[in-house]
């Protein structure tokens, strides 16, 4: 019995027409259809992960407009006590008024009187009341001036100090 193909010709033809076949076969297969699943499957895992994503934000947005609030009606606090807190640990330097110096001002510091706001605040009651626990005679404080000084060195005027009661 003889074989169908006999020459080379005739098995490259037979080869051609195979590879023809097959290319032709993959060209009209509808194989694609799973790699357009697989781009809509994507799709839609970036859709449901971008109304998460929103949904992220507008509860932040929503507790930043909380706290905001809160912000606007959380007391201030006073205008220099940041600088205070940092480097005087919540007090002022009580000696540079003329009149107190390092022991009676750790006296005071002892008292609770820290700074500048507290002894510019003093009603006389407090200055004879004062005056009698630092056993200063009667009148020292009003005729010193501390209240004047406190609030002249509270108010960032220490050219002012110097030249009036230096």
């Amino acid at each position: 019995m003889s074989l169908p193909y006999e020459t080379l010709t005739q098995f490259a033809g037979l080869g051609l027409t195979l590879l023809g076949g097959w290319f032709l076969g993959l060209a009209t297969a509808p194989g694609g259809g799973k790699w357009r699943d697989r781009y809509h499957d994507e799709e839609a895992e970036h859709a449901r992960y971008r109304d998460q994503a929103n949904e992220e934000i507008r509860a932040k947005n929503k507790r930043i407009r909380e706290l905001e609030a809160l912000t606007k009606s959380a007391p201030a606090a006073e205008p220099g006590s940041g600088w205070r807190g940092w480097f005087g640990w919540g007090r002022d330097n009580l000696a540079r008024i003329r009149g107190i110096d390092e022991r009676r001002e750790a006296r005071l510091n002892e008292l609770g009187i820290k700074t500048y706001r507290e002894i510019e605040k003093m009603t006389a009651e407090d200055e004879a009341a004062l005056e009698q626990r630092l056993g200063l005679s009667h009148g020292t404080i009003g005729t010193e001036g501390w209240r004047e000084q406190a609030a002249l060195l509270g108010a960032g005027n220490e050219d002012e100090h110097s030249r009036r009661f230096s």
